[in-house]
């Protein structure tokens, strides 16, 4: 795409808008898009210079010599990772630009230190370091600055895994099967669904392949009782119906009354008739008390840091920090606790989040199971096993993008005795 005047100006514009974090970038980016009303092509080369930015940002600012200005970090972007030459940009470059760009290029990776290296800040590097090599961690950031593929889920009330990449492949969209999730596609590029008949129709969801994981960990029966305790806009609420056949019941709880709102045009896309969606205030809610004791299957997607989803929120990194990493292991422990008590004896609960730090992942399960004698730890491994899925865990699932190509997910099954 030609680099014009008007096209870098709309592009410092958005990273203006978005470089102080104040808020989530996509929905910065949201709104930018709303008030500029640009063309399609402006608006891919936004986001793309955006998140590019945020992927990379760390060794963007080594790279500016100490004047990170959004200008600068666009245009660094644009020749170290955008594909541009300097004889492409040279139409809106400024006479010192001409001669600071090409030191970008020479700037080595590997002469920098780990943080700026995996792009990961030093708190988030020390805090890493407890549990991770520094190869490790190295590894994770690399991955971590690539972008993530689209992965859908079939919606098995309504379509087969087959029929669904037969019709891609009539559309000439290009898929695959995913490797793991047995009822996950994996879509060569990224391309609007939102009106394509599979997703109106509701056969397809937007659902990353380790997120369907999850669903397979749990296993609910067809006539088992299940909470899906923090389900927000329920497209693991959707999977586990589907697993279910529809039949039982399934709780979708949250304490967001928009999320659940959310929920409802899906629900009625999906086919799906035994979810009852449910607003709590808390996690010790009434109503969570009133099902004390009742549930075959308890789902905790605990509210987290996110720091395993960066390759598609690239900025949670520089939005979060200790004291908020501390604020969610409160939150995570106090909601495990409580949605625990739903589960009758012989009950499953599987407790997730998208982090990849062990103080929110398997240090919250140990502290709970040291306190709740009455539980036990099951063995992922042999879960997956029992779902004919074929993949490394042993006590606990961990996935990470750069193993799995899947986001950065944890999951524990802990089973009432």
């Amino acid at each position: 795409m030609l680099i014009t005047e008007y096209r870098i100006e709309i592009v410092i514009q958005a990273l203006r808008a978005i470089l102080p974090l104040a808020h989530p970038a996509d929905t910065t980016l949201r709104y930018f898009f709303k008030d500029q009303r640009i063309g399609s092509n402006e608006r891919e080369l936004v986001a793309e210079t955006v998140f590019g930015v945020l992927r990379h940002r760390m060794l963007l600012e080594q790279a500016c010599d100490g004047n990170p200005t959004p200008r600068r970090m666009a245009l660094a972007w644009l020749f170290r990772f955008g594909g541009y030459n300097i004889r492409e940009l040279e139409p809106v470059l400024k006479r010192d630009e001409k001669e600071w760009l090409p030191t970008v290029k020479g700037l080595r990776i590997e002469d920098q230190p780990l943080p700026v290296q995996a792009e990961f800040p030093e708190w988030l590097v020390e805090k890493m370091r407890a549990s991770y090599s520094d190869d490790d961690i190295l590894a994770i950031g690399m991955s971590m600055q690539q972008g993530a593929p689209l992965d859908i889920r079939v919606n098995t009330l309504l379509a087969k895994r087959d029929e669904v990449l037969q019709q891609l492949q009539d559309k000439n969209i290009e898929a695959s099967a995913t490797p793991f999730s047995p009822v996950g596609i994996r879509l060569k590029e990224k391309i609007p669904l939102n009106r394509d008949p599979l997703f109106t129709e509701g056969k397809i969801e937007v659902q990353d392949e380790g997120s369907q994981l999850l669903g397979f960990l749990l296993a609910p029966k067809r006539n088992d009782m299940v909470v899906d305790f923090c389900a927000g806009a329920g497209g693991k609420t959707l999977m586990l119906s589907a697993m279910m056949n529809s039949q039982g019941r399934l709780y979708a709880m949250d304490v967001s009354e928009k999320r659940l709102a959310n929920l409802k045009p899906r629900l009625k896309r999906s086919g799906a008739s035994n979810i009852q969606p449910m607003l709590i205030a808390h996690e010790n809610d009434l109503k969570v008390k009133r099902l004390a004791g009742k549930i075959d299957r308890v789902l905790v997607d605990a509210p987290c840091s996110g720091l395993g989803t960066l390759r598609r929120n690239p900025d949670l990194k520089f939005r979060q920090s200790p004291g908020s990493i501390e604020e969610f292991t409160r939150k995570q422990a106090a909601i495990l606790a409580s949605a625990s008590r739903l589960l009758k004896k012989g009950g499953r609960l599987v407790y997730a989040t998208c982090s990849i730090l062990p103080e929110e992942n398997q240090k919250i399960v140990q502290a709970f199971l040291a306190s709740h004698p009455d539980f036990a730890l099951r063995p992922a491994s042999e879960a997956l096993r029992q779902q004919k899925i074929s993949l490394e865990a042993i006590d606990y699932l961990e996935l990470r993008p750069h193993v799995h190509n899947t986001d950065g997910f944890f999951a524990a099954i802990l089973e009432r005795i």
